[in-house]
């Protein structure tokens, strides 16, 4: 009897073992599937999240190498001359309008009527007033607002040329996605910096401008500009 009691109670035992060590393959299971569908997720979100930080960011600084570029004829290839040159400068505010004279013709030897565009000088207007108002975020514009990172965009100016066109001045910013997602799941973000589609940013980084063409376009979809005015 002694001898079938402790027969029972290994059997028993070992039933509760295997017991346990299924619920703990049960569990794993299930949080490996629990994790391959909500990881996706919560590494959009994140992305999503980021790279409307940083579009906002790229806006402003497209914004003030326009105004840059409208009074210097060239894009700025550095931020502190950027961030110097909307502390100070000024817009020339002008009004065209169009007039008229006489003028004597010395081959037709009459008067005629020459037709002209003049320009007006209205006054002067702040740079600085007219993109930012009474915000100062352009002095850290170089800064990429990311929580947790030290980075600044990269900057890049030159002119190049196009034929019937000549020498246009063209500028890039860009950031990398292993800068901007760096504490992201690595396979995840792999994948993002390999992506080619119509409704996502395409390549390893976020990019403004171009060093090739004449573009103050970045590479992110229109997607990102309705997220960001809601």
């Amino acid at each position: 009897m002694g001898f079938l009691s402790k027969t029972t109670d290994f059997i028993s035992n070992y039933k509760r073992l295997i017991e346990a060590f299924l619920w703990i393959l049960i569990l794993v299971f299930a949080y490996q599937v629990y994790n391959s569908i909500n990881a996706p997720i919560k590494f959009n979100e994140v992305k999503t999240e980021r790279y409307l930080k940083v579009i906002d960011k790229l806006k402003d600084i497209r914004n003030a190498q326009i105004a840059y570029k409208t009074v210097n004829g060239v894009y700025a290839d550095n931020f502190d001359g950027l961030i110097k040159f909307i502390d100070s400068a000024q817009y020339t505010l002008i009004q065209k309008r169009d007039s008229s004279y006489m003028k004597y013709d010395r081959v037709y030897r009459i008067d005629m009527l020459q037709e002209v565009v003049v320009i007006d000088t209205l006054g002067f207007a702040s740079v600085k007033d007219s993109l930012f108002g009474d915000s100062d975020r352009y002095k850290t514009m170089a800064q990429v607002p990311i929580n947790g990172i030290d980075k600044t965009f990269s900057i890049k100016a030159k002119k190049i040329f196009k034929p019937g066109y000549g020498d246009i001045p063209v500028f890039e910013v860009r950031i990398s996605k292993d800068a901007i997602l760096y504490d992201q799941n690595k396979d995840l973000l792999k994948q993002e910096k390999a992506l080619m589609s119509v409704d996502g940013v395409n390549g390893p980084d976020l990019v403004l401008g171009s060093m090739t063409e004449v573009s103050t376009n970045g590479n992110w979809p229109t997607t990102y500009d309705a997220i960001a005015r809601k």
